[in-house]
């Protein structure tokens, strides 16, 4: 695990070979263990390293094959790396890294060999022989990557930051800030700013003299739908994911909430003997509060745990060390106390479990049942469902976790759409239709091909909001502390078996997760699975009201707000109004605006 960066000139040497510096200080955070370089005249690459397997390993990193042609620089863990060792028994491995096993699969298959590693990795191989640079990504995008030309060479790192300040313009893609004000999120290849891109996940991209090429080696939406045997092979599979990747050579530990996903993960540990300590997060409002469920379940699994409180302050702290040490818009309020999370469990351990992409493969959001019911509420007379929404409306408006009175309304208003309108209404900022953004590329295709709405939504969830605003919070928060996140739900195996599920598995009509919450049976109380879901959610509404009124008033209103040719400013000042009166709960998409308009503040250049 570490930090990857580098520079490749395929005509003539590095231009500016000193910023290869620059792009090792914006990724040191996430590898302070050492500097790893391998250097030439039309190349410079590193690591920052994070030592998890092999520490006291001299210099892991960068791999070099036999004969010197390539060089391999990696930011992950490869967990077959055991069976791939013994496979390529014969290749002379000089290192005992889990990475270096990559040269081997690559030697043997070409890019496309990249297909066998089991992972979550993030690297680069440049052929010093052909002139090319080979980038590639995990399946679920656990690892990020970003590349961007600078006059005719290829640059690329772990973050978009270190690359803004080595010298890539920050010049704004505005049809990228669209979809982000409409989603929450920008979708890869591209990124907020014209000049950077990700490497998209599950893809090998190769870079030479000619242009870049693409392959997509793995999807989600390939996998068929079948009943035989699949849920009894779940177990296994959760099993097998959960101690394999509880397995490091320095501390590890579990972010437990005292919810289903991540009872499971510490309930399984457990039971096999493995007893890790947890890290749970909680506010003042007790409707916001995690720790009541987590101690509990510490203590019926006799655990130990840590907890942290996140007040308006500490809450404040984390949005301004996010806001300056991140280039990429976080608009998740959840990476708020996931970053005062990580900065305690860093105290402690080096690897924490989380229970990331259980929610998008097992069905476990609200919005999947909100499809089922939305087809029945559709078939209603014009007459009866306008009294409902009427009725709806008497409700009193909340600023509540999730509350019940707005979950109501949304499902009232959005049940006649298609749904694909629907579900970006729901799963979005509810300013879509504002900007104009309609869902296209991979979303397009998924709707249009699935005839089951709630199957079709999980697979959108897990190619997009998982890939672009879930775990980005995750890497991001974790790893500026210098801490591995692990998501045992995302290993290759569990994700084939979720995706094989019927939607009957998945989305019950009484409980989620049906297939899921028979696997915890044999390892959580019972307590855990007669638990509504919470999930980490934060006090949005009253952090707008409240500690950060003045900066919200600075960034959205007094003529401060920077996107009014995509939201005009009256429609932001008429959400602002409405959400202070308490007429309406506007708490999502004002915290997109607000983090949008403080992200571009800091991050956006005189041309963006």
């Amino acid at each position: 695990m570490c930090g990857i960066y580098g520079m490749v000139s395929f005509d003539v040497p590095l231009t500016r070979p000193d910023r290869i510096d620059t792009l090792a200080a914006g990724v040191r955070h996430r590898g302070p263990d050492g500097d790893g370089r391998a250097t030439g005249d039309r190349y410079a690459v590193g690591t920052m390293h994070l030592r998890i397997t092999a520490p006291h390993e001299p210099r892991p990193q960068p791999c070099r094959d036999p004969s010197g042609r390539y060089v391999l620089v990696c930011n992950g863990e490869i967990y077959n790396a055991g069976a791939l060792r013994r496979r390529f028994a014969a290749y002379p491995f000089r290192t005992a890294n889990d990475v270096e096993v990559v040269l081997p699969v690559f030697l043997h298959d070409g890019p496309h060999g990249l297909a066998a590693l089991e992972g979550m990795f993030a690297l680069a191989i440049v052929d010093l022989h052909a002139h090319r640079l080979v980038l590639a990504r995990d399946r679920a995008g656990e690892k990020p990557l970003f590349v961007a030309r600078h006059d005719g060479e290829w640059w690329f790192a772990s973050e978009i930051r270190p690359l803004l300040e080595a010298g890539i313009s920050r010049a704004v893609d505005r049809d990228a800030l669209r979809e982000a004000v409409a989603l929450g999120y920008v979708r890869e290849p591209r990124t907020p700013f014209a000049s950077v891109d990700k490497v998209e996940a599950g893809t090998t991209m190769t870079v030479g003299p000619g242009g870049a090429d693409t392959v997509r080696w793995w999807s989600p939406e390939t996998f068929e739908v079948t009943s035989r045997g699949i849920a009894g092979r779940l177990d296994a599979a959760v099993r097998d994911a959960v101690l394999r990747q509880a397995a490091a050579d320095v501390p590890v530990g579990v972010f437990a909430s005292g919810g289903l996903d991540s009872s499971l993960l510490a309930g399984l540990l457990a039971a096999e003997g493995h007893h890790l300590p947890l890290f749970t997060v909680g506010f003042r409002a007790s409707v916001y509060d995690e720790r009541p469920a987590a101690e509990r379940l510490a203590r019926d699994l006799g655990l130990p745990i840590v907890t942290v409180e996140a007040d308006d302050t500490a809450l404040a702290e984390a949005h301004r060390r996010l806001l300056d040490t991140s280039a990429e818009p976080l608009t998740d309020p959840a990476a708020l106390p996931t970053w005062l999370l990580a900065r305690r469990a860093s105290r402690d351990v080096r690897v924490v479990l989380s229970g990331e992409g259980a929610d998008e493969l097992f069905g476990g959001y609200p919005t999947y049942l909100g499809h089922g019911l939305a087809d029945a509420l559709a078939g209603l007379p014009d007459g009866i469902l306008a009294t409902l929404r009427r009725l709806a409306d008497l409700w009193p408006v909340s600023q509540g976790k999730v509350p019940l009175e707005f979950l109501v309304r949304r499902l009232l208003a959005e049940a006649q759409h298609a749904p694909a309108a629907r579900h970006h209404a729901w799963f979005g900022s509810g300013l879509a239709a504002d900007v104009g953004w309609h869902p296209d590329g991979f979303a397009a295709r998924i709707w249009e091909a699935e005839s089951d709405p709630q199957r079709a939504a999980m697979l959108v969830d897990y190619a997009t909001s998982l890939r672009e605003s879930l775990l980005p919070k995750i890497d991001r928060t974790t790893m500026q502390w210098g801490l591995e996140a692990r998501a045992p739900f995302l290993d290759r195996t569990v994700t084939a078996c979720a995706l094989r599920l019927p939607t009957a598995e998945r989305v019950g009509f009484a409980a989620a997760k049906v297939a899921l919450r028979r696997v915890a049976r044999r390892y959580v109380p019972a307590w855990v699975l007669r638990r509504r879901k919470r999930g980490l959610s934060v006090p949005v509404g009253s952090l707008l009201d409240g500690e950060f009124r003045q900066d919200v008033d600075g960034a959205l209103l007094e003529g401060a707000w920077p996107f009014s040719d995509l939201v005009e400013s009256h429609r932001v000042r008429q959400l602002v109004t409405e959400h202070r009166r308490g007429l309406a709960n506007h708490a999502r998409p004002l915290w997109i605006l607000f983090t949008l308009a403080t992200w571009h503040a800091r991050w956006a250049g005189d041309d963006g």
